[in-house]
């Protein structure tokens, strides 16, 4: 499973990191992402990882102000997110997919999932 952790209420400008421990299987043949859902909006994909970590993509709404990483001895993933908004509000879930061997760069689609987290609440609010 996924238990995502480090949600909580900010004020615009501030910034919080989530974190996303595994356990019962280890992340080193997963990729892995974020995504959050807001209120009455679509599910929005936030930022994925390759196995690797080499490769990464961002949301267009989040660029540059959010950084995805892994610590595969933790067995944890990361999203440091900084300069938050309102719009930033909602329930962030982390996700893994299993790819094709440790340590390459397939990055996953969050249209095939393997886990997903029970989600953490972040909300931007002053």
């Amino acid at each position: 499973q996924l238990v995502e952790s480090g949600g909580g209420l900010v004020q615009p400008g501030g910034s919080l990191r989530l974190s996303c421990a595994a356990s019962g299987f280890t992340l080193d043949w997963y990729s892995l992402g974020w995504y959050r859902q807001a209120p009455g909006k679509e599910r929005e994909e936030i930022s994925s990882i390759s196995i690797s970590g080499r490769r990464t993509i961002y949301g267009d709404s989040v660029k540059g102000r959010f950084t995805i990483s892994r610590d595969d001895a933790k067995n944890t993933v990361y999203l440091q997110m900084t300069n938050l908004n309102p719009e930033d509000t909602g329930i962030y879930y982390c996700v893994a997919a299993r790819g094709d061997y440790p340590g390459s760069d397939y990055i996953l689609d969050f249209n095939y999932i393997d886990y997903t987290g029970q989600g953490t609440q972040v909300t931007v609010s002053s």
